[in-house]
Protein backbone atom coordinates (compact mmCIF):
# COMPACT_ATOMS: atom_id res chain seq x y z
CA UNK A 1 0.00 0.00 0.00
CA UNK A 2 1.37 3.41 -1.00
CA UNK A 3 2.20 5.65 1.93
CA UNK A 4 0.03 8.78 2.15
CA UNK A 5 1.33 12.33 1.75
CA UNK A 6 -1.03 13.65 4.42
CA UNK A 7 -3.44 12.33 7.01
CA UNK A 8 -6.67 14.08 8.01
CA UNK A 9 -8.00 13.46 11.51
CA UNK A 10 -11.65 14.52 11.70
CA UNK A 11 -14.30 13.88 9.07
CA UNK A 12 -16.73 16.70 9.63
CA UNK A 13 -17.74 18.72 6.59
CA UNK A 14 -14.44 20.63 6.45
CA UNK A 15 -12.28 17.53 6.96
CA UNK A 16 -14.11 15.54 4.29
CA UNK A 17 -13.91 18.32 1.75
CA UNK A 18 -10.23 19.02 2.38
CA UNK A 19 -9.50 15.32 1.90
CA UNK A 20 -11.24 15.41 -1.49
CA UNK A 21 -9.42 18.64 -2.33
CA UNK A 22 -5.98 17.14 -1.64
CA UNK A 23 -6.97 14.02 -3.60
CA UNK A 24 -7.92 16.19 -6.59
CA UNK A 25 -4.38 17.57 -6.54
CA UNK A 26 -2.85 14.11 -6.72
CA UNK A 27 -1.83 13.78 -3.08
CA UNK A 28 -2.35 10.44 -1.41
CA UNK A 29 -4.63 10.98 1.59
CA UNK A 30 -5.38 8.93 4.70
CA UNK A 31 -8.40 9.71 6.88
CA UNK A 32 -9.44 8.81 10.39
CA UNK A 33 -12.25 9.81 12.72
CA UNK A 34 -12.78 8.96 16.37
CA UNK A 35 -16.42 7.86 16.51
CA UNK A 36 -18.17 7.71 19.83
CA UNK A 37 -20.32 4.64 20.71
CA UNK A 38 -23.63 4.75 18.90
CA UNK A 39 -22.43 7.26 16.30
CA UNK A 40 -22.26 6.67 12.57
CA UNK A 41 -18.93 5.32 11.32
CA UNK A 42 -17.83 8.40 9.38
CA UNK A 43 -14.83 6.73 7.76
CA UNK A 44 -16.96 3.99 6.19
CA UNK A 45 -19.64 6.47 5.18
CA UNK A 46 -17.05 8.73 3.55
CA UNK A 47 -15.27 5.94 1.68
CA UNK A 48 -18.52 4.48 0.37
CA UNK A 49 -19.94 7.91 -0.44
CA UNK A 50 -18.05 11.07 -1.59
CA UNK A 51 -14.67 9.31 -1.64
CA UNK A 52 -15.85 6.14 -3.42
CA UNK A 53 -14.10 6.94 -6.70
CA UNK A 54 -10.88 8.25 -5.13
CA UNK A 55 -7.61 6.83 -3.83
CA UNK A 56 -8.29 8.06 -0.29
CA UNK A 57 -7.48 5.48 2.37
CA UNK A 58 -9.56 5.19 5.54
CA UNK A 59 -8.61 3.72 8.89
CA UNK A 60 -10.48 2.60 12.00
CA UNK A 61 -7.57 2.87 14.44
CA UNK A 62 -5.20 5.73 15.15
CA UNK A 63 -2.14 3.44 15.06
CA UNK A 64 -2.77 2.16 11.54
CA UNK A 65 -3.74 5.67 10.43
CA UNK A 66 -0.38 7.06 11.54
CA UNK A 67 1.55 4.09 10.13
CA UNK A 68 -0.01 4.76 6.72
CA UNK A 69 1.74 8.14 6.42
CA UNK A 70 4.98 8.83 4.62
CA UNK A 71 7.76 10.36 6.73
CA UNK A 72 7.94 13.00 7.94
CA UNK A 73 4.32 12.30 8.81
CA UNK A 74 1.92 15.18 8.27
CA UNK A 75 -1.36 15.07 10.21
CA UNK A 76 -4.02 17.73 9.66
CA UNK A 77 -6.42 18.01 12.62
CA UNK A 78 -9.94 19.11 11.67
CA UNK A 79 -11.58 18.78 15.08
CA UNK A 80 -13.47 21.20 17.30
CA UNK A 81 -11.23 23.85 18.87
CA UNK A 82 -10.46 23.67 22.57
CA UNK A 83 -10.16 20.55 24.71
CA UNK A 84 -10.79 18.13 21.80
CA UNK A 85 -7.58 19.32 20.13
CA UNK A 86 -5.55 18.66 23.29
CA UNK A 87 -7.14 15.22 23.56
CA UNK A 88 -6.22 14.32 19.98
CA UNK A 89 -2.67 15.62 20.39
CA UNK A 90 -2.25 13.50 23.54
CA UNK A 91 -3.52 10.48 21.61
CA UNK A 92 -1.20 11.01 18.63
CA UNK A 93 2.02 12.17 20.31
CA UNK A 94 3.14 8.66 21.41
CA UNK A 95 2.55 7.43 17.85
CA UNK A 96 4.63 10.14 16.17
CA UNK A 97 8.39 10.51 15.76
CA UNK A 98 10.72 13.48 15.91
CA UNK A 99 10.33 15.54 12.75
CA UNK A 100 6.68 14.63 12.20
CA UNK A 101 4.24 17.51 11.73
CA UNK A 102 0.88 18.26 13.34
CA UNK A 103 -1.28 20.89 11.62
CA UNK A 104 -4.24 22.28 13.56
CA UNK A 105 -6.75 23.56 10.98
CA UNK A 106 -9.47 24.55 13.46
CA UNK A 107 -10.54 27.95 14.77
CA UNK A 108 -8.07 27.78 17.64
CA UNK A 109 -7.15 30.64 19.95
CA UNK A 110 -3.60 31.72 19.14
CA UNK A 111 -2.49 31.39 22.78
CA UNK A 112 -3.44 27.70 22.73
CA UNK A 113 -1.34 27.29 19.59
CA UNK A 114 1.63 28.92 21.33
CA UNK A 115 1.27 26.45 24.20
CA UNK A 116 0.83 23.40 22.00
CA UNK A 117 3.77 24.29 19.78
CA UNK A 118 6.06 24.51 22.83
CA UNK A 119 4.78 21.17 24.15
CA UNK A 120 5.19 19.46 20.77
CA UNK A 121 8.75 20.75 20.48
CA UNK A 122 9.65 18.82 23.62
CA UNK A 123 8.95 15.63 21.64
CA UNK A 124 10.67 16.89 18.51
CA UNK A 125 7.30 17.27 16.76
CA UNK A 126 6.82 20.27 14.48
CA UNK A 127 3.56 22.13 15.08
CA UNK A 128 1.62 24.30 12.66
CA UNK A 129 -1.45 26.36 13.60
CA UNK A 130 -3.35 27.09 10.39
CA UNK A 131 -6.32 29.34 9.85
CA UNK A 132 -8.71 27.99 7.22
CA UNK A 133 -11.41 30.17 5.65
CA UNK A 134 -13.93 29.54 2.93
CA UNK A 135 -16.55 27.31 4.47
CA UNK A 136 -17.40 23.89 3.08
CA UNK A 137 -17.23 25.00 -0.55
CA UNK A 138 -13.86 26.64 0.00
CA UNK A 139 -12.50 23.52 1.70
CA UNK A 140 -13.61 21.44 -1.28
CA UNK A 141 -12.42 23.64 -4.12
CA UNK A 142 -9.88 26.05 -2.60
CA UNK A 143 -9.81 27.79 0.77
CA UNK A 144 -7.69 30.65 2.01
CA UNK A 145 -4.97 29.15 4.22
CA UNK A 146 -3.06 31.00 6.94
CA UNK A 147 -0.38 28.70 8.39
CA UNK A 148 2.04 29.65 11.15
CA UNK A 149 4.08 27.90 13.83
CA UNK A 150 7.31 25.95 13.48
CA UNK A 151 9.05 27.56 10.50
CA UNK A 152 10.95 24.33 9.75
CA UNK A 153 7.68 22.68 8.79
CA UNK A 154 6.80 25.24 6.11
CA UNK A 155 9.09 23.86 3.39
CA UNK A 156 7.58 20.41 3.93
CA UNK A 157 3.90 21.35 3.87
CA UNK A 158 4.08 24.31 1.45
CA UNK A 159 3.61 22.35 -1.82
CA UNK A 160 0.50 20.58 -0.56
CA UNK A 161 -1.09 23.64 1.03
CA UNK A 162 -0.46 25.89 -1.94
CA UNK A 163 -1.89 23.28 -4.32
CA UNK A 164 -5.10 22.94 -2.30
CA UNK A 165 -5.54 26.67 -1.65
CA UNK A 166 -7.68 29.05 -3.68
CA UNK A 167 -5.94 31.10 -6.35
CA UNK A 168 -6.28 34.86 -6.68
CA UNK A 169 -6.85 36.72 -9.94
CA UNK A 170 -3.14 36.54 -10.72
CA UNK A 171 -3.13 32.76 -10.26
CA UNK A 172 -1.15 32.91 -7.03
CA UNK A 173 -2.15 30.60 -4.16
CA UNK A 174 -4.09 32.23 -1.32
CA UNK A 175 -1.72 30.70 1.18
CA UNK A 176 1.24 32.35 2.90
CA UNK A 177 3.38 31.59 5.92
CA UNK A 178 2.22 34.03 8.59
CA UNK A 179 4.97 33.69 11.19
CA UNK A 180 6.08 31.86 14.29
CA UNK A 181 3.93 30.40 17.08
CA UNK A 182 0.23 31.27 16.83
CA UNK A 183 0.59 33.85 14.05
CA UNK A 184 -1.54 31.84 11.61
CA UNK A 185 -4.41 31.43 14.03
CA UNK A 186 -4.09 35.09 15.06
CA UNK A 187 -4.49 36.19 11.43
CA UNK A 188 -7.56 33.93 11.10
CA UNK A 189 -8.98 35.41 14.32
CA UNK A 190 -8.60 38.92 12.89
CA UNK A 191 -10.13 37.73 9.61
CA UNK A 192 -13.19 36.65 11.56
CA UNK A 193 -13.34 39.95 13.44
CA UNK A 194 -13.43 41.80 10.12
CA UNK A 195 -16.07 39.34 8.95
CA UNK A 196 -18.24 40.17 11.98
CA UNK A 197 -17.97 43.90 11.24
CA UNK A 198 -18.85 43.70 7.54
CA UNK A 199 -21.73 41.30 8.15
CA UNK A 200 -23.16 43.66 10.77
CA UNK A 201 -22.69 46.62 8.42
CA UNK A 202 -24.65 44.82 5.69
CA UNK A 203 -27.36 43.96 8.21
CA UNK A 204 -27.66 47.62 9.16
CA UNK A 205 -27.98 48.60 5.50
CA UNK A 206 -30.75 46.00 5.22
CA UNK A 207 -32.66 47.42 8.18
CA UNK A 208 -32.30 50.99 6.92
CA UNK A 209 -33.58 50.00 3.47
CA UNK A 210 -36.40 47.87 4.86
CA UNK A 211 -37.68 49.97 7.77
CA UNK A 212 -36.34 53.41 6.94
CA UNK A 213 -36.80 53.50 3.17
CA UNK A 214 -39.63 50.91 2.88
CA UNK A 215 -37.94 48.95 0.10
CA UNK A 216 -39.35 45.57 -0.87
CA UNK A 217 -37.30 42.38 -0.77
CA UNK A 218 -37.05 42.46 -4.54
CA UNK A 219 -35.82 46.05 -4.49
CA UNK A 220 -33.25 45.22 -1.82
CA UNK A 221 -32.03 42.24 -3.85
CA UNK A 222 -31.57 44.49 -6.87
CA UNK A 223 -29.81 47.13 -4.77
CA UNK A 224 -27.33 44.77 -3.17
CA UNK A 225 -26.68 43.16 -6.56
CA UNK A 226 -26.07 46.55 -8.20
CA UNK A 227 -23.67 47.55 -5.41
CA UNK A 228 -21.57 44.42 -5.90
CA UNK A 229 -19.04 45.94 -8.26
CA UNK A 230 -15.90 48.07 -8.29
CA UNK A 231 -14.37 48.40 -4.78
CA UNK A 232 -17.50 47.03 -3.09
CA UNK A 233 -17.36 43.73 -4.98
CA UNK A 234 -17.11 41.00 -2.35
CA UNK A 235 -18.23 37.53 -1.41
CA UNK A 236 -20.35 38.76 1.50
CA UNK A 237 -22.19 41.31 -0.62
CA UNK A 238 -22.73 38.71 -3.34
CA UNK A 239 -24.33 36.17 -1.00
CA UNK A 240 -26.37 38.93 0.66
CA UNK A 241 -27.96 39.80 -2.68
CA UNK A 242 -28.69 36.12 -3.33
CA UNK A 243 -30.31 35.64 0.10
CA UNK A 244 -33.03 38.11 -0.94
CA UNK A 245 -34.04 35.85 -3.85
CA UNK A 246 -34.50 32.51 -2.08
CA UNK A 247 -38.09 31.51 -1.41
CA UNK A 248 -39.30 29.59 1.62
CA UNK A 249 -40.39 26.03 0.82
CA UNK A 250 -42.78 26.10 3.79
CA UNK A 251 -44.31 29.41 2.69
CA UNK A 252 -43.81 29.74 -1.08
CA UNK A 253 -44.92 33.37 -1.20
CA UNK A 254 -42.30 34.41 1.36
CA UNK A 255 -38.52 34.51 1.59
CA UNK A 256 -36.59 32.20 3.88
CA UNK A 257 -34.97 35.35 5.28
CA UNK A 258 -38.29 36.70 6.56
CA UNK A 259 -38.86 33.56 8.62
CA UNK A 260 -35.41 33.34 10.23
CA UNK A 261 -35.37 34.32 13.90
CA UNK A 262 -33.41 37.54 14.46
CA UNK A 263 -30.94 35.95 16.85
CA UNK A 264 -27.37 35.74 15.54
CA UNK A 265 -24.99 33.06 16.78
CA UNK A 266 -21.26 33.32 17.35
CA UNK A 267 -18.47 30.87 18.09
CA UNK A 268 -16.07 33.22 19.86
CA UNK A 269 -13.53 34.43 17.30
CA UNK A 270 -15.07 37.91 17.11
CA UNK A 271 -15.05 38.16 20.89
CA UNK A 272 -11.41 37.00 20.97
CA UNK A 273 -10.55 39.76 18.49
CA UNK A 274 -12.16 42.44 20.65
CA UNK A 275 -10.59 41.13 23.87
CA UNK A 276 -7.14 40.84 22.31
CA UNK A 277 -7.42 44.39 21.01
CA UNK A 278 -8.12 45.60 24.55
CA UNK A 279 -5.13 43.65 25.85
CA UNK A 280 -2.84 45.15 23.19
CA UNK A 281 -4.28 48.66 23.57
CA UNK A 282 -5.67 48.94 20.04
CA UNK A 283 -9.15 50.49 19.57
CA UNK A 284 -11.45 48.37 17.41
CA UNK A 285 -14.80 50.11 17.97
CA UNK A 286 -16.47 48.81 14.82
CA UNK A 287 -15.49 45.17 15.29
CA UNK A 288 -16.35 45.33 18.98
CA UNK A 289 -19.76 46.87 18.30
CA UNK A 290 -20.42 44.11 15.77
CA UNK A 291 -19.74 41.55 18.51
CA UNK A 292 -22.05 43.43 20.88
CA UNK A 293 -24.75 43.57 18.19
CA UNK A 294 -24.77 39.79 17.95
CA UNK A 295 -24.89 39.59 21.72
CA UNK A 296 -27.84 41.95 22.04
CA UNK A 297 -29.64 40.01 19.31
CA UNK A 298 -29.45 36.94 21.55
CA UNK A 299 -31.70 38.65 24.11
CA UNK A 300 -34.72 38.11 21.87
CA UNK A 301 -37.32 37.79 24.64
CA UNK A 302 -36.09 40.92 26.42
CA UNK A 303 -36.09 42.89 23.17
CA UNK A 304 -39.63 41.81 22.37
CA UNK A 305 -40.77 42.91 25.83
CA UNK A 306 -38.87 46.20 25.63
CA UNK A 307 -40.23 46.97 22.16
CA UNK A 308 -43.75 47.00 23.64
CA UNK A 309 -42.82 49.12 26.64
CA UNK A 310 -40.36 51.55 25.06
CA UNK A 311 -41.77 53.27 22.00
CA UNK A 312 -39.70 54.88 19.26
CA UNK A 313 -40.38 58.58 19.64
CA UNK A 314 -37.76 59.64 17.10
CA UNK A 315 -38.76 61.54 14.00
CA UNK A 316 -37.94 59.94 10.67
CA UNK A 317 -35.06 61.73 8.97
CA UNK A 318 -36.08 64.28 6.39
CA UNK A 319 -35.33 64.36 3.54
CA UNK A 320 -35.14 60.62 2.88
CA UNK A 321 -31.75 59.05 2.56
CA UNK A 322 -30.63 58.27 -0.98
CA UNK A 323 -29.41 54.76 -1.77
CA UNK A 324 -26.22 56.23 -3.20
CA UNK A 325 -25.48 57.73 0.22
CA UNK A 326 -26.03 54.39 1.93
CA UNK A 327 -23.74 52.78 -0.63
CA UNK A 328 -20.97 55.21 0.28
CA UNK A 329 -21.48 54.42 3.96
CA UNK A 330 -21.11 50.71 3.17
CA UNK A 331 -17.88 51.34 1.28
CA UNK A 332 -16.42 53.55 4.00
CA UNK A 333 -17.48 51.17 6.76
CA UNK A 334 -15.99 48.17 4.94
CA UNK A 335 -12.71 50.01 4.65
CA UNK A 336 -12.76 50.83 8.37
CA UNK A 337 -13.34 47.14 9.18
CA UNK A 338 -10.20 46.20 7.25
CA UNK A 339 -8.27 49.12 8.73
CA UNK A 340 -9.11 48.00 12.27
CA UNK A 341 -8.06 44.44 11.52
CA UNK A 342 -4.71 45.39 10.03
CA UNK A 343 -4.04 47.81 12.89
CA UNK A 344 -4.44 44.93 15.34
CA UNK A 345 -2.19 42.73 13.20
CA UNK A 346 0.45 45.45 13.24
CA UNK A 347 0.28 45.68 17.05
CA UNK A 348 0.51 41.90 17.46
CA UNK A 349 3.42 41.77 15.05
CA UNK A 350 5.33 44.22 17.19
CA UNK A 351 4.29 42.65 20.51
CA UNK A 352 5.09 39.04 19.59
CA UNK A 353 7.81 39.48 16.97
CA UNK A 354 6.05 37.39 14.34
CA UNK A 355 7.23 39.25 11.22
CA UNK A 356 3.82 39.03 9.51
CA UNK A 357 3.76 40.48 5.99
CA UNK A 358 0.62 42.61 5.77
CA UNK A 359 0.83 42.61 1.99
CA UNK A 360 0.83 38.81 1.98
CA UNK A 361 -2.11 38.73 4.41
CA UNK A 362 -4.12 40.95 2.03
CA UNK A 363 -3.13 38.75 -0.91
CA UNK A 364 -3.99 35.57 1.00
CA UNK A 365 -7.48 36.97 1.65
CA UNK A 366 -8.08 37.83 -2.03
CA UNK A 367 -9.50 34.41 -2.83
CA UNK A 368 -11.24 31.53 -1.09
CA UNK A 369 -12.00 33.25 2.21
CA UNK A 370 -15.25 34.75 3.51
CA UNK A 371 -13.99 38.36 3.47
CA UNK A 372 -12.55 38.27 -0.03
CA UNK A 373 -13.16 41.68 -1.52
CA UNK A 374 -11.97 44.02 -4.25
CA UNK A 375 -10.77 46.32 -1.46
CA UNK A 376 -7.97 43.85 -0.66
CA UNK A 377 -6.19 44.69 -3.91
CA UNK A 378 -5.51 48.37 -3.08
CA UNK A 379 -4.81 47.30 0.52
CA UNK A 380 -2.09 44.93 -0.69
CA UNK A 381 -0.75 47.69 -2.97
CA UNK A 382 -0.68 50.16 -0.07
CA UNK A 383 1.47 47.84 2.04
CA UNK A 384 3.65 47.05 -0.99
CA UNK A 385 4.32 50.76 -1.47
CA UNK A 386 4.89 51.39 2.24
CA UNK A 387 5.62 48.37 4.40
CA UNK A 388 5.70 50.61 7.49
CA UNK A 389 2.30 52.18 6.85
CA UNK A 390 1.04 52.98 10.39
CA UNK A 391 -2.65 52.78 9.52
CA UNK A 392 -4.67 52.24 6.35
CA UNK A 393 -6.29 55.67 6.80
CA UNK A 394 -2.86 57.12 6.05
CA UNK A 395 -2.65 55.58 2.57
CA UNK A 396 -3.42 58.29 -0.04
CA UNK A 397 -5.86 56.09 -1.96
CA UNK A 398 -7.98 55.50 1.13
CA UNK A 399 -7.75 59.10 2.31
CA UNK A 400 -9.35 60.04 -1.00
CA UNK A 401 -12.09 57.37 -0.74
CA UNK A 402 -13.02 58.31 2.82
CA UNK A 403 -12.97 62.05 2.12
CA UNK A 404 -15.11 61.82 -1.02
CA UNK A 405 -17.77 59.69 0.68
CA UNK A 406 -17.61 61.30 4.09
CA UNK A 407 -20.75 63.46 3.86
CA UNK A 408 -22.87 60.61 2.51
CA UNK A 409 -21.53 58.38 5.30
CA UNK A 410 -22.56 60.99 7.89
CA UNK A 411 -25.99 61.29 6.30
CA UNK A 412 -26.54 57.53 6.52
CA UNK A 413 -25.55 57.41 10.19
CA UNK A 414 -27.74 60.44 10.95
CA UNK A 415 -30.68 58.87 9.14
CA UNK A 416 -30.37 55.73 11.24
CA UNK A 417 -30.09 57.69 14.47
CA UNK A 418 -32.98 60.03 13.67
CA UNK A 419 -35.16 57.11 12.59
CA UNK A 420 -34.49 55.09 15.71
CA UNK A 421 -32.78 52.34 13.68
CA UNK A 422 -29.70 50.96 15.47
CA UNK A 423 -26.53 51.41 13.43
CA UNK A 424 -23.81 50.41 15.93
CA UNK A 425 -21.20 49.28 13.40
CA UNK A 426 -21.78 52.10 10.93
CA UNK A 427 -21.67 54.75 13.66
CA UNK A 428 -18.67 53.18 15.40
CA UNK A 429 -16.79 53.14 12.09
CA UNK A 430 -17.47 56.85 11.65
CA UNK A 431 -16.40 57.59 15.24
CA UNK A 432 -13.18 55.64 14.65
CA UNK A 433 -12.50 57.74 11.57
CA UNK A 434 -13.29 61.01 13.33
CA UNK A 435 -11.34 60.08 16.44
CA UNK A 436 -8.20 59.17 14.52
CA UNK A 437 -8.26 62.28 12.30
CA UNK A 438 -8.81 64.67 15.24
CA UNK A 439 -5.56 66.29 16.31
CA UNK A 440 -6.88 67.48 19.66
CA UNK A 441 -9.38 65.34 21.55
CA UNK A 442 -11.08 66.26 24.86
CA UNK A 443 -8.84 63.77 26.67
CA UNK A 444 -7.19 66.73 28.40
CA UNK A 445 -10.40 67.09 30.45
CA UNK A 446 -10.33 63.38 31.33
CA UNK A 447 -6.72 63.67 32.43
CA UNK A 448 -7.59 66.75 34.54
CA UNK A 449 -10.39 64.76 36.17
CA UNK A 450 -8.00 61.89 36.90
CA UNK A 451 -5.51 64.28 38.44
CA UNK A 452 -8.29 65.96 40.47
CA UNK A 453 -9.59 62.81 42.17
CA UNK A 454 -6.51 60.59 42.07
CA UNK A 455 -3.43 62.79 41.63
CA UNK A 456 -2.58 60.80 38.47
CA UNK A 457 -0.67 63.78 37.01
CA UNK A 458 -0.64 65.01 33.43
CA UNK A 459 1.67 66.17 30.66
CA UNK A 460 1.53 69.76 29.35
CA UNK A 461 1.39 70.96 25.74
CA UNK A 462 4.02 73.64 26.52
CA UNK A 463 6.52 71.24 28.14
CA UNK A 464 8.58 68.25 26.90
CA UNK A 465 6.66 64.98 26.55
CA UNK A 466 7.13 62.68 29.52
CA UNK A 467 7.43 65.47 32.10
CA UNK A 468 4.58 65.11 34.57
CA UNK A 469 2.64 67.76 36.52
CA UNK A 470 0.06 67.82 39.28
CA UNK A 471 -2.39 70.57 40.25
CA UNK A 472 -3.95 71.16 43.66
CA UNK A 473 -7.46 71.58 42.25
CA UNK A 474 -9.19 72.70 45.44
CA UNK A 475 -8.25 73.86 48.89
Amino acid sequence: MKKSDIGIYGLGVMGRNLALNFNDHNFQVSVYNLDLPGEENLVDAFLSGPAAETNIQGFQEAESFIQSLDRPRKVLLMVKAGAPVDSVINQLTPLLDAGDIIIDGGNTHYADTNRRMAAAAEHGIQYVGMGVSGGEKGARYGPSLMPGGDANAWAVVQPMLEAAAAKNEDGNPCCSWMGNEGAGHFVKMVHNGIEYAIMQLLAECYQIMSEGLALTNSEMADTFHAWNNDLLESYLLDITAKIFTVGDEENPKELVLDNILDKAGQKGTGRWTALTALELGIPLPMITEAVYARTISSFKDLREEASKAIKNEGAVADPKLKLEQLQQALLAGSLVAFAEGFWLLKAANQEFGWNISFQEVAETWQGGCIIRSALLHPIADAFCENGKLPHLFMAPVFQKILASGQQDWRSAVAFGVQSGIPVPAMAAALSHYDGLRTGRLPANLIQAQRDFFGAHQYERVDQPRGKMFHTQWEE
